[in-house]
């Protein structure tokens, strides 16, 4: 019989599989070796590291990570060794646009910034840097971009080198996969040189991997001015996050940027279909039954008085309130991997309607362009 050995905490797995294969539930971060000496596949999320440490030895044939990033598995050795490995691509794309929409947001309100004709600056864009390009795009934003992989392939049109984006940005936020070592290194790419370059008072986002931003950098940029403030999601040696960072953000959050309800379901299914599929199980295009409603799915706004700014912020508000994350990590950020295993329901803007008293011209299209639904 086939088996598998599968994160405790991947939402609406259990059950799923059970039918096809005898599958063992444990905590990501306890997963060892001798529970993998009998096993078929690995489910996992980050928080399993699959080195040679772990798989050396064991039977493991498929290893599919229920997240959009894979720098925690050694696909090098497993293609060595012909493990299959996949991940999740795009899986929780939507709920990192709604998490920096959010952060945009409440920037732009606490310091009555604007965020028309500001300038942000995407570093990555891939699934998700395209999606916060398309929000930012929609709130008159200008927009830079910053992908050398996607250059190379597409040519120049439309890119930016990255000295330019640190140097013209307001805001800058990082798309990135993590990349140690290679022509397209992300280890540590904002550090005390890069961050000397960018413009005094700039605000710096980070909801892609903490390695990416060098953690001392940050708390110094912080200090002198030189950056205004940041939004952290991620962060160096998670869960033990750093306290002096966590008090110098304006924003911190546990690694929860892509934790709708929406996206971990993507993701799971993405696995489990491509499980079903690698070891010819009968489920076909497999995806949750229903995922919980939200408690209010409908939005009634007044617009009368406000700026279009205000509308949306109104309507991303109702759907997410980023503070709340933020308070819940401040008042215990010991407990970082429980507040990520207990994150309550949060859907993306597609599970909501709304409905506009007195709109103005071109608000429903732009509501609607962002993925809400409108309510008559």
């Amino acid at each position: 019989m086939l088996r598998i050995v599968a994160d405790d905490k991947i939402p609406f797995l259990h059950g799923v599989l059970d039918r096809f294969a005898e599958v063992r539930y444990m905590p990501g971060s306890k997963i060892a070796r001798e529970h993998l000496s009998d096993a078929d596949a690995l489910i996992i999320r980050t928080r399993t590291k699959c080195t040679p440490g772990l798989l050396e030895g064991t039977g493991v044939k498929f290893i599919g990570t229920a997240t959009i990033g894979f720098d925690h598995i050694d696909t090098h050795y497993c293609e060595s060794r012909n493990i299959k490995w996949v991940n999740a691509p795009g899986c929780n794309s939507w709920s990192v646009q709604q998490y920096v929409a959010a952060a945009l947001l409440n920037i732009s309100a606490e310091f009555r910034l604007g965020l028309k004709e500001k300038t942000i600056g995407i570093v990555g864009v891939g699934n998700v840097g395209s999606k916060v390009e398309k929000f930012a795009a929609l709130l008159g934003m200008n927009v830079i971009l910053n992908d050398p992989p996607r250059q190379r392939k597409e040519g120049g049109a439309g890119f930016s080198d990255l000295e330019s984006l640190l140097r013209e940005s307001d805001f800058i936020t990082m798309h990135v996969p993590l990349n140690f070592v290679g022509e397209d290194k992300t280890f540590h790419m904002i550090n005390d040189k890069t961050l000397k370059k960018v413009r005094k008072g700039t605000w710096f986002i980070n909801s892609s991997r903490g390695e990416v931003a060098e953690t001392g950098a940050l708390i110094s940029a912080l200090k002198s001015g030189r950056l205004a403030g940041a939004v952290i999601d991620v962060w160096e040696n998670e869960p033990d996050l750093d306290l002096s960072l966590m008090h110098k953000a304006f924003i911190a959050t546990p690694h929860i940027a892509g934790y709708s309800t929406d996206g971990k379901a993507n993701g799971t299914a993405v696995i489990v279909n491509r499980l079903a599929e690698f070891f010819g199980l009968p489920l076909s295009n497999w995806y949750p039954d229903a995922l919980p409603e939200p408690e209010e799915p409908v939005i009634t706004i007044d617009c009368r008085d406000k700026s279009g700014e205000q509308i949306v912020r109104e309507a991303v508000k109702h759907t997410y309130d980023i503070m709340e994350d933020d308070m819940r990590l401040r008042f215990a950020p010991s407990d970082f991997e429980k507040l990520r295993g207990d994150y309550p329901v949060r859907r993306e803007f597609g599970a909501f309607k709304v409905h506009l008293i007195s709109p103005p011209g071109g608000m429903k299209d732009l509501l609607q362009s962002l993925g809400f639904g409108m309510q008559q």
